[in-house]
């Protein structure tokens, strides 16, 4: 895949560690990196951001090849493997670091953000309103080195163990259908 046909996807779901090791087994899916965007502070550290000062989510960009997976399908995914009903809160991790949110590249993104999120509370895949923050693109900041592809380099860490593995386990055979290969 060369990187003139790839687009990019920012999206925040919780820790990113979780979007992070998901979207890598995704077919079409050419890269993952993980950062921080929506904040107001230049080059935050992870200590910043989680100091909850600098209004910088945990996100994800996601480099997809859209002749193998659509935005659309990249979205329909982010729906559901996080819980987009919480505002600032992904099961125990608290703050608005945490918060859910697409951060749209362009008209076609944001039309393609409100759209599937209609969709999604069309067909009740939760049963609390969704809080998604749906907001323009500005910047992103690359997290440190030690967050990139965190959960493949860290598997026996506990918080892999007893919150990144299972959501990865249940987007696996899930999801067998967008999977690079078979689970």
């Amino acid at each position: 895949m060369s990187d003139q046909k790839l687009e990019v996807a920012t999206l925040g779901g919780g820790c990113f560690w979780c979007l992070d090791a998901i979207y890598r087994d995704v077919a079409g899916v050419a890269r993952v990196v993980s950062g921080y965007s929506g904040g107001h502070v230049a080059n935050p550290t992870y200590e910043q951001v989680c100091g909850k000062r600098t209004g910088h989510a945990e996100v994800v960009q996601v480099w997809f090849d859209p002749a193998v997976i659509s935005y659309d399908d990249i979205l329909y995914i982010f729906w559901r493997i996080h819980d987009p009903t919480t505002l600032n809160r992904q099961g125990n991790d608290s703050g608005p670091q945490y918060r859910s949110a697409i951060y749209y590249h362009d008209a076609a993104q944001k039309a393609a953000a409100e759209r599937t999120r209609a969709d999604a509370e069309a067909e009740r895949v939760w049963r609390d309103p969704i809080v998604t923050e749906i907001a323009p693109f500005d910047v992103f900041y690359e997290a440190e080195g030690y967050h990139q592809d965190y959960f493949n380099n860290n598997p026996n860490q506990p918080y892999c163990v007893y919150v990144v593995d299972p959501k990865v386990r249940k987007f696996r055979k899930s999801f067998q259908d967008k999977l690079k290969q078979p689970a």
